[in-house]
């Protein structure tokens, strides 16, 4: 049988939406490059994790995106300096500046590095009224010293889940990452830097298609209905 009234009494209908095609049209999309901020997670001086994020960032860049790579070097832990430390700073305005994001980070232990996760927690999901990752597409690499594995990018794909961003759905997993780079640092030719092109094709793409609509995609009932709760007891607080 159709279900032509609402599913509960628990609905607030004053908060409801009808999902809507019309409004993921934009009469004037943006015209700038995509803009995308990459994360690699090593300090060594030889960082497999860094040489794929740069030889992916040349690829965004022959693809028309503008670019800009973050250095972890002298990032402090978190909660182990204010957020007013330069690095901090500097990191939350590139996320800011952002529409979307490359991740790539060594598999050590079965997991991302450390290194990564540090700068993914200096993000908040919040900073007053802005949120630096919500609607932002993510695309996801790692690199490892043995076999291929997908552990790293398995992690960063639920990071990207909790950062309420747009995670696409290819994904570069290069093994043995020391035999797949010549001494300039370029990546061999190899079914691994195939994928990689792929990947970044993708990341572009998927930014075109959402920046412009990426708040309606992530507009969400609950938090329209608590942002209704909220002003109502503020309207009707009996004194100011």
């Amino acid at each position: 049988m159709p279900y032509l009234s609402l599913p509960s009494d628990a609905i607030d209908t004053a908060s409801f939406r009808l999902p809507s095609q019309s409004q993921l049209l934009t009469t004037v999309p943006s015209t700038h490059p995509p803009r995308i901020l990459m994360l690699y997670g090593s300090l060594r001086e030889r960082s497999y994790s860094k040489l794929l994020t740069l030889e992916a960032a040349r690829l965004l860049e022959a693809m028309g995106a503008e670019v800009k790579v973050f250095d972890p070097q002298d990032l402090p832990q978190p909660d182990a300096a204010p957020e007013t430390h330069p690095k901090v700073r500097a990191l939350r305005e590139l996320a800011a500046w952002s529409e979307g994001m490359v991740w790539c980070s060594p598999e050590r232990h079965g997991a991302m590095t450390g290194i990564l996760k540090s700068q993914i927690d200096w993000i908040p999901l919040s900073i007053g009224a802005v949120r630096p990752t919500q609607g932002k597409t993510l695309a996801v690499m790692e690199v490892s010293g043995g076999s291929q594995s997908f552990n790293a990018v398995n992690q960063m794909r639920i990071l990207g889940r909790w950062m309420r961003m747009i995670t696409i759905p290819n994904q570069s997993s290069v093994a043995k990452a020391f035999l797949e780079f010549d001494e300039a640092g370029r990546m061999k030719p190899s079914a691994y830097y195939d994928r990689v092109v792929d990947v970044m094709e993708e990341l572009v793409k998927f930014t075109l298609l959402t920046r412009d609509v990426a708040p309606y995609l992530v507009d969400r009932y609950s938090e329209r209905k608590e942002s209704a709760e909220a002003l109502g007891k503020r309207v009707n607080q009996k004194s100011l």
